[in-house]
């Protein structure tokens, strides 16, 4: 019964997971208050581990998705020149806009990873931020700007590196990396469905570079893994996977038509909530929830 009830967290965290990190209002966020519900009876370094492995159900979903279209090669492109005729270029030239814009958070992540998890992943942190770029998000929308660019091939690698930049920013919790990275590409000039689905291919390299190294530091700290907790893993992997498709369709529907003011002012109020939380726990001697 105590083992069934860990895979209804993981399913739980799976749904929030799914939601939340294709949507700019911050996963992090609302996990922070779901684990004031929904605790583990797990160690800490498998939970630490979980909260970012469990994103790579998310970005499996963008390859199905997007597969089409992030796929490089063909079986023949009508180019005369041998491997030129088996690789589709604009798919290529994309990807390498792609990684241009992974760099600058790809090299400051693994170099600040643990001092981030030791003085950023709070709650007070974690709310400021949401509140933050809720108002930011209502500041653009407020004075929108007419879009330069409107098809992702359009894209340069100028604007790639400029919301790299952004997604920097993402380092720091409760920002929502797709929050950073929308809001930087709208400031670049691109139309909201073309920011929206760029970020989500960034999130294939930096999400899945991020749960590499959470794993690699999981086992090389001297941790070992049982067979419930790879159970429970692949469910959350599952659920985020399956939400996630939801999530990202139901997004690139919304923003055809609709602004991102409704996701800012929610970003506004959760933070507000989180701050709440914290304050009561502060209040009642609790441990503050951790990131």
């Amino acid at each position: 019964m105590e083992f069934f009830l860990e895979i209804l967290k993981a399913v739980a965290y799976g749904i929030i997971e799914g939601i939340t990190e294709w949507l700019p209002i911050s996963s992090t966020g609302h996990m922070i208050l779901a684990e004031q519900v929904l605790k583990f009876q797990l160690s800490d370094e498998f939970l630490e581990m979980f909260r970012v492995v469990i994103q790579l159900g998310a970005i499996l979903a963008v390859v199905v998705l997007y597969f089409h279209k992030l796929w490089p090669f063909c079986v023949d492109n009508g180019r005369d020149d041998g491997l030129a005729r088996h690789v589709r270029w604009p798919v290529m030239r994309l990807w390498f806009k792609i990684i241009a814009a992974c760099l600058p958070a790809a090299v400051l992540g693994i170099l600040l990873d643990d001092w981030m998890d030791e003085h950023l992943y709070n709650s007070v942190v974690v709310a400021l931020m949401l509140i933050v770029y809720g108002i930011a998000f209502l500041l653009i929308e407020r004075r929108p700007r007419p879009p330069r660019t409107t098809k992702l091939s359009r894209i340069t690698y100028k604007n790639a590196f400029a919301i790299g930049g952004w997604q920097v920013l993402s380092l720091i919790p409760g920002t929502s990396r797709s929050g950073a990275t929308i809001l930087g590409g709208m400031m670049c000039g691109l139309s909201r469905p073309v920011a929206s689905q760029f970020t989500f291919f960034l999130a294939i390299p930096v999400m899945a570079g991020a749960s590499l190294l959470k794993i690699v530091k999981f086992f090389a700290d001297g941790n070992s893994i049982t067979g419930q907790e790879i159970l429970i893993l692949v469910v959350g992997c599952a659920v985020a996977f399956l939400v996630s498709i939801w999530a990202i369709r139901f997004l690139m529907n919304y923003v055809k038509s609709h602004s991102f003011t409704v996701f800012g002012w929610y970003r506004i109020v959760l933070g507000v909530i989180v701050l709440g939380v914290f304050a009561v726990q502060s209040l009642t001697g609790a441990t503050a929830p951790a990131a």
